[in-house]
């Protein structure tokens, strides 16, 4: 039988449930009607909120409180309790707030209030302009709604689709699992009502900081009294003998993906150059739609580099018992029509070519406009530029790092948002939020997921709490004694306490997760 304000969908909100139930920050999940609602008692403040994250819709009764936010599982997304508001990328809209009545030693919750007004900017910009439509651009944008800025912003982009959810592009869309309506971020009709004017197809060639004008490659002007530069990276293409006769792909647009899935679908054999990411994303995506696939790299083990010989060993193994063939330690010397030809002498057929061989920076147009630039362009904690009035944001941007040591630039979805939601607060001079921007990302292997919190280009011991062949492990990356960095597979709300403590700098808390 059903305790009283349960039923069998959980736990009914709307009943009065006894204030024992609520432990000191710890989510309790339960039912508002049809809405899934998310209560937490902090101190003698109790907070309802919606409680599916609008990313995703990742189950917020699962993820980790800090303070007066809760951060998703899934995808990190950090939300404030007070609010409901979105405070962290990836998620833009709020889940929504419940009024919470207390009588005696119970609570109920009420069904879901409006929503509070906007903030007032304490800075109005005359117009700001933004330089690319991707991931920081559509970040920027939301929150310099969100803060309550009313002024015309302009988002100007190259790829055609505007911005979409890149990740997904060699995810779920090419493995032919995602709904195409799924890939926008927004959609032109959500752009439009939150007045933006979005100018896709179009690729700004000159910077005129003078005039703070703009020059776009089809003559256009548009001036501005702000200006974000988010024109992200492109990928890079190593010169190999023969290239220019193959049918080779690139990832990293709507179009690219697309265009990659119909040649998949008249294929029968793909070969991927480099173990990447992208690269591995791609060769389990074309897998799952039935093309054989053939990876060429360098390196002895995919993605050790990254996070060490055991997840290396396990992502191959993996791959490997999907069909994947590997020519590791090896590279492409000269492509023939349908036949490359390897370092180590085999010659592999293929129909098509997908390269995995990294990214750099688009800044030509930052140097040509007089910015600073050192693979990337140099931003402040606040995101500007060497120019006062631009800023810049996203895997374009070197910022300070996190850790103190120096500058870094880093390539994540997440973190370009972060930073892009960081440049466009500072615009409109709304007070610092406290939160740490932690670089996370998450890899899909079929259906093993990797998530990865922190920044360890370089790491001299690696310590790993649990079993990696039995994918539930937490794995640390250190340097001198110290955790940079957190991967973990299984262990979704490891990977948030990981991120809380490398943000507060707790290496007690990190030890203690690791067991060293």
């Amino acid at each position: 039988m059903a305790q009283s304000g349960d039923d069998e969908d959980g736990l009914n909100l709307e009943e009065g449930i006894s204030l024992s139930r609520l432990e000191e920050g710890k989510p309790l999940g339960g039912n508002v009607g049809d809405d899934k609602v998310v209560v937490v008692k902090q101190g003698d403040q109790i907070f309802a909120i919606g409680a599916r994250c609008t990313h995703y819709s990742g189950p917020l009764e699962k993820g980790l409180v800090v303070g007066k936010t809760i951060r998703c599982p899934l995808h990190h997304a950090v939300f404030d309790l007070e609010t409901s508001r979105p405070v962290g990328a990836p998620a833009f809209k709020p889940t929504g707030c419940y009024p919470v009545e207390v009588e005696g030693d119970r609570f109920r919750v009420l069904p879901k209030a409006e929503p509070e007004s906007v903030t007032e900017p304490q800075e109005s910009p005359e117009s700001v302009l933004i330089i690319g439509a991707g991931a920081a651009a559509a970040a920027a944008a939301e929150m310099l709604r969100q803060e309550g800025y009313e002024g015309p912003i302009t988002m100007i982009g190259v790829e055609k689709s505007g911005p979409v959810d890149r990740p997904n592009l060699s995810k779920d869309y090419l493995a032919g699992e995602a709904q195409e309506d799924w890939i926008p971020l927004g959609g032109d009709e959500h752009w439009r009502d939150l007045g933006v004017e979005l100018v896709t197809g179009e690729e700004v060639v000159e910077i005129d900081r003078d005039n703070k004008r703009v020059r776009t490659g089809g003559g256009a002007t548009y001036d501005y009294d702000v200006l974000l530069y988010a024109t992200g990276a492109e990928p890079m293409v190593p010169p190999i003998d023969g290239i220019e006769s193959t049918n080779c792909f690139t990832l990293r647009s709507f179009d690219d993906s697309q265009t990659i899935a119909n040649a998949a679908d008249d294929s029968d054999h793909a070969l991927i150059v480099g173990a990447s990411f992208i690269g591995l994303e791609v060769a389990a995506s074309l897998r799952n739609r039935g093309v054989d696939v053939t990876v060429v790299a360098p390196e002895t083990l995919p993605l050790a580099r990254a996070f060490g010989d055991e997840i290396g060993q396990l992502v191959k193994s993996l791959h490997e018992e999907h069909g994947v063939t590997f020519h590791l330690e090896q590279t492409v010397d000269r492509f023939e029509t349908n036949r490359a030809h390897l370092s180590g002498g085999a010659k592999v057929p293929f129909d098509f070519v997908v390269m995995g061989t990294g990214v750099k920076p688009r800044t030509e147009l930052a140097e040509k406009a007089g910015l600073k630039v050192d693979d990337g362009v140099i931003v402040d904690g606040q995101m500007r530029t060497s120019d006062p009035s631009i800023y810049a944001a996203g895997d374009v941007a070197r910022y300070p790092d996190p850790t103190g040591n120096g500058t870094a630039r880093i390539e994540h979805w997440v973190l370009a948002e972060r930073l892009a939601q960081r440049a466009a607060r500072h615009m409109v001079g709304a007070a610092h939020l406290g939160l740490r921007d932690i670089p996370f990302f998450w890899s899909w292997h079929y259906d093993l997921k990797i998530n990865y919190v922190g920044h360890a280009t370089d790491f001299d011991e690696i310590v790993i709490d649990g079993s990696v062949p039995d994918r539930d492990a937490t794995v640390g990356y250190l340097k001198g004694g110290r955790v940079l960095a957190v991967a973990t597979l299984g262990r979704a709300l490891a990977s948030l306490r990981a991120e809380q403590a490398l943000a507060d700098d707790d290496q007690r808390s990190l030890r203690q997760m690791l067991n060293c």
